[in-house]
């Protein structure tokens, strides 16, 4: 780099152009989704089955609906804030993170379907937070 020159990283993702970036970004948001209304309309059936309480199954599932229309939402722009879409791959990885400590912790007391359910989904939430950082860097070039 010459002297006195400045590199400036793009403030904004070019998702349209990106199809990497889109395409995890609406599998997650359509995933999240899809998994919160069935933590919201079977809580008592999964937890059951899970060994979860529902009084973290209705709370979850609804920030996962929530969080799902978001990423939809920002799936869909032309271009979005490189911020959003970091934003959106740290949440992934504290939500991966915190599934594993959950999961080691034997927190709420799962049943062995529900520690491999949280692992399975903190590994597919890793692999697609790796996935749209992947896409974002692609975004800002």
């Amino acid at each position: 780099m010459a002297t006195g020159t400045v590199r400036h990283t793009p403030a904004v993702a070019r998702i349209r152009e990106t199809p990497l970036l889109r395409w995890t970004l609406e599998l997650d948001g359509v995933a999240n989704v899809l998994i919160g209304l069935a933590y919201v309309l079977a809580a008592g059936w999964i937890g059951d089955q899970l060994g979860l309480p529902t009084a973290l199954l209705y709370p979850t599932g609804a920030f996962m609906i929530a969080a799902g229309a978001v990423l939809v939402a920002v799936s869909t722009r032309r271009e979005a804030p490189a911020l959003w879409v970091g934003a959106i791959v740290v949440l992934n990885l504290v939500w991966a993170i915190d599934s594993v400590i959950v999961a080691a912790a034997g927190w709420f007391d799962p049943t062995t379907a529900g520690t491999v359910w949280i692992l399975l989904q903190a590994g597919v939430v890793a692999v697609l937070g790796a996935l749209e950082w992947a896409g974002l860097n692609q975004a800002r070039r």
